[in-house]
């Protein structure tokens, strides 16, 4: 596959990677390398990520726990107080070997240390491939709230290599999905119409299914990168999939959902309200709901957690001038964006999720 490029970024794949990184530290004279990982990308893929790189600079290996819990400031003391340690400089490189905690908070790390590190992200997880390590958003939770604290800062170079799936649990796989059905919902039947069976879908499938989706995130950020327009409609799904996800984080007596699993909902919820607000299609919103929940089951939401999830909402990042704005969708492939609902609107689209 060929390599993308994204603005300040290239994105290469497979092979490509290898290669690209290592003509990359050749070109540049970094004084050192330190590479972030978690507890299971150190134990599952830097040995196979370090026997591909040729260098003679030195390398440190950072690790941190895995986990939505550990994507905070706390986290990032810890790693900036190590860079300091180790006699990391303004000339070092920040590699993050990981899933989308990993990608965020190194990305943050590295444009906040010393004023800017140079950094590169090698996401392992699928949902990390087709969203996080893409488009520059980097940054960590504040409490339960989703990336309230970040910068939109490019790696120098992504490199996606989908072997790194191979050591995945379903969940995962499932979670990062998810983004890639939110593409098809938000850029047209063409794309959306490769998913109507997942039954079906294999492995072998997912290398295009992946690079489409990269590049379809690439143009949408390339044409609107501080998110004043167009890059909105990437946050499909995303108001009240954030805050499920939050509130979910938030209650010990609650299992926490995967990113992936609280958007799903956040969408099945979206088109529900899209049916209502605009011309999209009552019977389209069913067969979505349909296809979603026949693949991800159905979360237990209790009719006392409305008002707490709602109440979270008023954190969302899209929202301005006191307004909780939405993104729907008046058909698959046209959406739109900065849609006031009504309270009793999102209500509905609870009970009908749980019907």
């Amino acid at each position: 596959m060929d390599s993308i490029k994204a603005n300040d970024s290239i994105i290469h794949f497979n092979e490509n990677c290898y290669i690209g990184i290592n003509k990359h530290l050749e070109n540049k004279n970094f004084s050192k390398i330190f590479i972030l990982v978690d507890e299971n990308t150190h134990q599952y893929c830097l040995s196979q990520f370090l026997e591909k790189l040729h260098t003679t600079v030195s390398i440190e290996i950072i690790e941190i726990e895995s986990g939505e819990e550990n994507k905070n400031i706390d986290t990032c003391m810890g790693v900036w107080n190590t860079l300091s340690e180790l006699d990391a400089d303004r000339k070092s490189l920040l590699i993050n070997i990981g899933g989308g905690v990993i990608t965020d908070l190194g990305g943050f790390v590295a444009c906040t240390f010393k004023r800017g590190i140079a950094y590169i992200n090698v996401p392992t997880t699928l949902l990390s491939m087709v969203d996080a390590s893409v488009g520059g958003k980097t940054g960590v939770d504040l409490g339960s709230l989703k990336n309230q604290i970040g910068v939109i800062s490019n790696p120098d170079l992504v490199l996606i290599d989908t072997k790194f799936l191979n050591t995945l649990p379903k969940n995962q796989m499932q979670s990062g999905l998810a983004e890639m059905l939110k593409h098809g919902l938000i850029t047209g039947e063409k794309y959306w119409g490769k998913f109507k069976d997942l039954s079906e879908l294999s492995l072998e499938d997912l290398d295009g299914l992946i690079y489409d989706s990269v590049v379809i995130k690439k143009n949408v950020v390339e044409a609107d990168p501080f998110e004043d327009g167009l890059r909105k409609t990437l946050n499909f799904g995303h108001t009240l999939g954030h805050a499920i996800e939050s509130y979910f984080l938030s209650k010990a007596e609650k299992t926490s959902l995967l990113h992936g699993e609280a958007i799903v909902i956040g969408m099945i919820l979206a088109c529900y309200i899209s049916s209502e607000l605009t011309e999209f299609p009552k019977e389209l919103s069913n067969e979505i709901k349909e296809l979603l929940t026949s693949y991800y089951g159905k979360v237990e939401i209790h009719q006392n957690d409305y008002a707490p999830i709602i109440d979270l909402l008023k954190y969302d990042k899209k929202n301005n001038h006191g307004n909780i704005n939405f993104v729907l969708l008046e058909a698959i492939g046209r959406c739109k964006i900065d849609c006031i609902v009504p309270e009793k609107t999102i209500l509905d689209a609870f009970k009908y999720y749980s019907e």
